[in-house]
């Protein structure tokens, strides 16, 4: 336990941010998923999975250079 006052709150606030990155990393996974699990890659649906990821990549819960990466993959698996 944490034994000063300012380590108790930072305990919570890391706590309730763990919560929200986990839940956007989920969604950047479903929908990554989705998109691969697709027959027929539209570009509407590249949009969306790349806001998602840019989205992310903005707030710090993923590194840019990881954003882009991604969006790399999914572009190069889109075009072939």
């Amino acid at each position: 336990m944490p034994q000063h006052k300012s380590a108790a709150k930072r305990m919570k606030t890391s706590a309730k941010a763990r919560e929200r990155n986990r839940g956007v990393k989920a969604v950047i996974r479903g929908t990554v998923k989705a998109y691969r699990a697709e027959k027929e890659k539209s570009a509407d649906k590249m949009k969306t999975v790349q806001k998602v990821i840019d989205k992310a990549a903005s707030k710090n819960v993923i590194h840019k250079n990881k954003a882009s990466r991604m969006k790399s993959r999914l572009a190069r698996l889109a075009s072939k």
